[in-house]
């Protein structure tokens, strides 16, 4: 079995890789920056970052932040990795970076970009947004009286175990290039995501939904983030909700 490196291994997608990968027989790395014996700040770089990579066969860059770096990480872990002869560098990137002109959105293209250009062999998975995402998302919103949401916008979440399970094999496996991209099992609008979310939690919130100008909007409204095409997850936001929350949400 091979030696594999996961860059925000304790994070919420980098420690489920983590375990699937250990539980095939493979040794695993966890690089973060609290995680001991590889604690290391990527956007930092520095010595310990080329001890986390010496010896590794296969990099699952599962380490992001929405708060800025992103690029600055990637560089010093591909100039690590280079040095280090890694063999192949795993990705997990989000569908529509090319499409919605959001910050993290465009971070996340120039990645991709960098690591095609890297010299070194790679593997590229855009998913959907996790589960998890929209409930921290409607938990916020859900302080206020009102959830107001943006008119016209859908997402199709996806279960973080899945894209996991489809990370972990990528990394077990050769470099594949771009390969396709993975969507959760439907599309719903942000307003039937919203209820299902109050209904799964007990709360009563009016819902409004107002029309927000903007590239980015535009774009979120034109589905650019979402992929039809490869609603391959299985896992509903409704069985999350009851997963979270030990109960059933109702149909919508």
């Amino acid at each position: 079995m091979s030696t594999i490196l996961v860059t925000g291994g304790t994070g919420t997608l980098g420690r489920l890789v983590t375990e699937r990968l250990r539980a095939d027989g493979h040794e695993v790395r966890v690089l973060a920056r609290h995680a001991q014996p590889y604690a290391v700040d990527l956007i930092r770089g520095g010595s310990g970052l080329e001890a986390a990579v010496a010896g590794v066969d296969t990099v699952v860059h599962c380490a992001s932040t929405p708060r800025g770096g992103d690029e600055r990480a990637a560089a010093h872990l591909i100039e690590a990795a280079r040095r280090a002869g890694v063999a192949h560098l795993v990705y997990i990137s989000i569908v529509g970076v090319d499409a919605v002109p959001v910050g993290y959105y465009k971070a996340k293209h120039a990645v991709e970009r960098q690591i095609q250009e890297s010299g070194l062999n790679w593997t590229i998975l855009r998913t959907t947004q996790f589960h998890d995402l929209l409930v921290r998302v409607f938990e916020t919103m859900g302080r206020l009286p009102v959830l107001l949401l943006p008119a016209g916008v859908s997402d199709q979440p996806i279960a973080v175990a899945e894209v996991a399970d489809r990370l972990a094999a990528l990394a077990a496996g050769g470099p594949a290039g771009r390969v396709a991209d993975m969507g959760g099992p439907e599309a719903w609008t942000f307003e039937d995501l919203a209820r299902a979310w109050l209904r799964a939690t007990g709360r009563r919130r009016p819902v409004m939904t107002v029309p927000v100008p903007g590239r980015s909007f535009r774009a979120l409204r034109a589905g650019g983030h979402l992929t039809p095409g490869n609603a391959v997850g299985k896992g509903t936001f409704e069985e999350h909700l009851a997963g979270r929350y030990g109960g059933g949400a109702a149909a919508r």
